[in-house]
């Protein structure tokens, strides 16, 4: 699916990758093969699971990337050394909790009719 935006709820475990259009969803879903937990304050990131996630998102144009702890921070830190165009995709990191699938992308639907509104030509409207 060639799609324009994505959302991505992401943990130290798993990511939930959904790509989206005005009608239509595709998630995918991909688990972290480290069993290391990362203790309190320090900064771990498995990068091949970091890596998958990144080849998720290949050529689409907006992500939003949201999840419960620093994971999702240490995913946009992982990009903009590894990865410069998801790192140039990526609009905002936000924090959830544990959204469903479906409410993950309403959530995101939501966000980017926002976000494209206010970046649109005011000419345009």
């Amino acid at each position: 699916m060639t799609t324009f935006h994505a959302v991505v709820w992401l943990d130290h475990s798993e990511a939930h990758v959904l790509m989206f259009d005005r009608e239509h969803a595709e998630s995918q879903r991909i688990k972290s093969r480290s069993h290391h937990t990362p203790k309190h304050g320090h900064v771990s990131g498995d990068k091949d699971f970091f890596a998958a996630v990144a080849k998720a998102l290949d050529g689409v144009h907006e992500v939003l990337v949201t999840g419960p702890a620093k994971a999702k921070i240490e995913f946009q830190d992982y990009c903009k050394q590894h990865e410069a165009a998801v790192a140039e995709a990526v609009v905002d990191v936000v924090n959830t909790d544990h959204p469903s699938d479906k409410q993950l992308v309403a959530m995101a639907r939501q966000y980017f009719a926002k976000h494209d509104a206010m970046g649109a030509d005011p000419t345009q409207l």
